[in-house]
């Protein structure tokens, strides 16, 4: 079967080519690759910024955002063949620390977990591929083209859940969402935020009238064209999703919550760089307004169960216009070029596709 690998830790390495077919262990499912969506974490990759090989392997098939219909399920299992799935990338630590034995391993304490395409496991990113049937899940029919965002969509799903649990520590109904970046995770992040019936802000340097900014408008969110957050004068915004990693922004963010306001850090930017601040400033804000700033990253099973809830609730139409480029598994290469795309999908089923 053809596959899309690289060497971790090797620049230069990815390539389209012939790799074994996968062998289905007791209890795992056979599942048909159709899509493979295509994000930072994979172009880092690539880059040898950072990744690890399975065990006893040099190259590794590449893809964590995947999507794929069951060939073969096991006997008494949840599923069927024909099924809709996408499989979570994460798996517990082998020991386990605490947090992974009690399933909830995207906080995972000891570093020791493994995660497909990217740790220690191969990938998504083949035209074959097997999951556990416990790390599966399964989507409404209706998400068979736009279902590789249910990995994107857990992330935020799980941060949701995250501002949920903060806000419970007192009485909290936020009004207003303001989200830092347009990009695929801040667009769904202010989806999510719509959904719960919020105001929602979403801040990109994108011209106003390009499509992040209709995108916006399409959900009933109002976008701000700009690289620093808007005034809102005293009526801040009592949640902030930062989704840039732009230093500056981060620390922006962190004195403009309305008071016991929260700051989600969704976003990774490169050390190396300074920026002067009133440490003082920021440090008396936080404490004399009870605010909250906290990171999240990755997902658990219930978070890719919510987030496939959320996008059938959806606008299809919405969803597909988040996917601006479709390339075929044999010009995969073309879809990790930096670009203005929101989304870049790799169609893993057609040896020809209209990009």
């Amino acid at each position: 079967m053809r596959a899309l690998t690289f060497v971790p830790g090797k620049q230069g390495t990815l390539q389209v080519g012939e790799v074994p077919d996968p062998v289905r262990r007791q209890g795992d499912l056979l599942v048909h690759g159709l899509a493979l969506g295509i994000c930072g974490t994979d172009r880092e990759l690539t880059a040898a910024e950072y990744g690890w090989p399975p065990p006893g392997g040099e190259r590794m098939v590449i893809g964590h955002e995947s999507l794929g219909r069951v060939l073969q399920s096991p006997d008494g299992s949840a599923f069927s063949p024909g099924d809709l799935v996408v499989g979570v990338v994460r798996r517990p630590d082998p020991v386990p620390c605490g947090a992974c034995a009690r399933g909830e391993f995207d906080m995972c304490r000891n570093g020791q977990y493994t995660e497909r395409g990217i740790k220690g496991l191969n990938g998504y990113g083949s035209e074959l591929w097997t999951v556990e049937a416990g790390y599966a899940v399964r989507l409404d029919p209706s998400l068979e083209s736009v279902g590789m965002l249910v990995e994107p969509t857990s992330v935020v799903a799980k941060a949701w859940e995250q501002i949920d649990r903060i806000g419970s520590r007192s009485w909290f109904k936020p009004h207003r969402l303001l989200v830092t970046g347009g990009g695929p995770i801040g667009l769904l992040a202010a989806l999510l935020g719509r959904q719960r019936g919020l105001e929602v802000h979403v801040l990109d340097r994108s011209p106003v009238g390009e499509l992040k900014s209709t995108l916006v408008h399409d959900l009933g969110g109002i976008f701000h064209s700009g690289s620093t957050l808007p005034d809102f004068g005293d009526d801040k915004p009592d949640i902030i999703i930062e989704c840039t990693g732009v230093g500056e922004l981060v620390m922006e963010s962190m004195t403009s919550t309305s008071a016991v306001g929260m700051v989600c850090l969704t976003g990774l930017a490169p050390g190396g760089r300074t920026h002067r601040v009133d440490a003082g400033v920021i440090n008396r804000d936080i404490v004399l307004e009870n605010d909250v700033i906290f990171g999240t990253v990755n997902a658990n099973l219930r978070h890719y169960r919510d987030a496939a809830a959320a996008l059938a609730k959806a606008d299809a139409e919405w969803l597909e216009r988040l996917i601006t480029r479709r390339v075929p598994l044999e010009r995969a290469l073309e879809a990790f070029e930096r670009g203005k795309d929101v989304k870049v999908v790799i169609d893993l089923t057609a040896d020809q596709f209209s990009s």
